[in-house]
């Protein structure tokens, strides 16, 4: 019979002890939602960006959807790489990498230049979350993890959601270069004490690089998150461009899966391989479920994202300021509520959690469906309002509990499997969501210029709807809880885990 295992983590040695551990968690906390908060920072930006290098929207979109598949071509190769390179090295990468890339961005010339900064910043961002979950399964324990993972909730949730308010109050105020310039500032504090707290908290090894597999997952996760990105343009017709890339990434993705676990077998029988992405966790339930009810919810926020400030700004006639701080009560409230959910499910585990987050989510689903040219900034602050308190009792249990499942062994390979098909669901969702509204718009009877597009937003939500039911059903229907306490390691992870 294998030993107990606990979830508590392995002992870090004295010596390899950061300074201040809760200091170290909260300036990498800190790190990460500058990183993620940049990458919705744009969407207000783009039209003055469009003027200003004199590009169409359907380059300009570029700077977003760059930035989404360098995250997916890096976040499988984190695992290795923090098996690899010493932590503390590691971090100091990250970080690096995301101010050289903002210094690029405020100087940027020309687009191309301003597209390669984005890229530089993505590959710093696809680092440093999967640190920052390996950080806290390492150092926190498990009684405990629930209100740290919190704080991972505001970062992944509320970045999102706040990031076209932060670009609307800069370009209120300067050009939006500025919004680069200030994230230099955030970020070298974020490299200066997070370099000084830092620690190698795992011995390092050298485990085989398998290329194939990097190119693989650079392939199949690209073409994936390409052929969602394109589904936009369903409403033109059927988008043929995007199900050849959505065929590809699908077929490569199997490839990889299926070389990822010949690689595991092959290492088991003692040869010399490493998969490059340990497959490990999607062998267990409990990871499986939380993994595929966060992702839905997360569907819904970029649906919600990139929908509200269409209608906001199109309809209601909202400026870019005024549509960015919809978003921001909410967004306070939610990155209130993080470590309160997460102490709760500390408590009482996932299920009462995520149950009400569910029913708060189609809520705010249904609230969504009734927009109309009648309806004014209150109404989306109160349905924006519900949406975050909803994703708060959502996203913080789904995600403690999807990574106290796995062996604390298999961390850095379980959030990186989560960071990865979390931008997938990102482009799933802006996608469909834009693809639905306009097949509503152009099958739409009512009267213009305001009509369709109502009619459209009213079709799109309707899905966001289903969606959140799915949610509330499985949450109800599915046991998800991870046992609390010692428990033993099953073969498969008792395995996986020698990785």
């Amino acid at each position: 019979m294998a030993e107990p295992h606990t979830t508590s983590g392995p002992a870090v040695p004295e010596n390899q002890k950061p300074v201040r551990a809760g200091l170290l968690i909260g300036i990498i906390v800190l790190a990460a939602f500058v990183m993620i908060l940049n990458e919705t920072t744009l969407s207000n930006a783009l039209p003055d960006l469009m003027k200003e290098f004199t590009v169409e929207p359907d380059v300009a979109q570029w700077l977003t959807t760059a930035f989404m598949l360098t995250m997916a071509v890096v976040i499988p190769m984190t695992g290795y790489l923090m098996a690899r390179i010493p932590g503390r090295l590691l971090y100091i990468i990250a970080v690096a990498l995301f101010v050289v890339g903002s210094i690029i961005a405020t100087f940027a010339p020309a687009f191309w230049v301003l597209l390669i900064a984005r890229i530089v910043q993505a590959a710093g961002t696809a680092l440093i979350m999967p640190m920052l979950m390996t950080t806290i399964m390492v150092l926190v324990p498990a009684e405990r993890r629930g209100a740290m993972m919190g704080l991972v909730g505001i970062v992944m949730a509320v970045g999102p959601a706040v990031g076209p308010t932060y670009a609307g109050v800069v370009l209120q105020v300067a050009s939006w270069r500025w919004i680069f310039g200030t994230m230099i500032i955030l970020g070298a504090i974020a490299l200066v004490v997070g370099g000084w707290q830092m620690r190698s908290f795992q011995p390092t090894t050298r485990p085989p690089f398998d290329v194939f597999s990097a190119i693989l997952s650079a392939i199949g996760f690209a073409a994936a998150i390409y052929g969602l990105s394109k589904l936009s343009d369903l409403a033109d017709g059927f988008p043929t461009q995007s199900v050849i890339f959505l065929i590809i990434g699908v077929i490569v993705l199997a490839v990889f899966f299926s070389r990822q676990n010949r690689l595991m077998a092959r290492e088991q029988a003692g040869e010399a391989a490493v998969p490059l992405m340990n497959t490990t966790p999607l062998k267990t339930r409990e990871y499986v479920w939380s993994l595929a009810l966060m992702l839905l919810s997360f569907c819904t926020l970029f649906g919600f994202i990139i929908l509200m400030p269409i209608f906001a700004q199109n309809v209601l006639g909202l400026s870019p300021l005024q549509t960015g701080l919809v978003t921001l009560p909410g967004g306070i409230v939610m990155g209130a509520l993080g470590p309160v959910a997460g102490r709760i499910y500390d408590g009482r585990g996932t299920r009462p959690m995520i149950s009400v987050g569910a029913l708060l989510l189609l809520v705010a689903m249904l609230l969504m469906m009734t927009l109309n040219e009648d309806k004014n900034v209150w109404f989306l602050i109160g349905a924006a309002l519900v949406l975050n308190i909803g994703l708060s009792f959502l996203m913080t249990p789904l995600m403690s509990n999807a990574l106290a499942a796995v062996p604390v062994q298999l961390s850095a390979h379980g959030s990186s499997i989560l960071n990865t098909l979390q931008q997938l669901a990102g482009a799933a969702g802006t996608a469909l969501f834009v693809a639905v509204m306009g097949i509503g718009a152009s099958h739409s009877n009512s009267a213009p210029p305001f009509g369709p597009m109502i009619d459209g937003v009213r079709v799109a939500f309707l899905m966001g709807a289903v969606i959140a039911a799915v949610v509330l059903v499985l949450s109800v229907l599915v046991k998800i809880d991870v046992p609390r306490g010692p428990r033993e390691v099953t073969e498969s992870e008792e395995q996986g885990a020698t990785v």
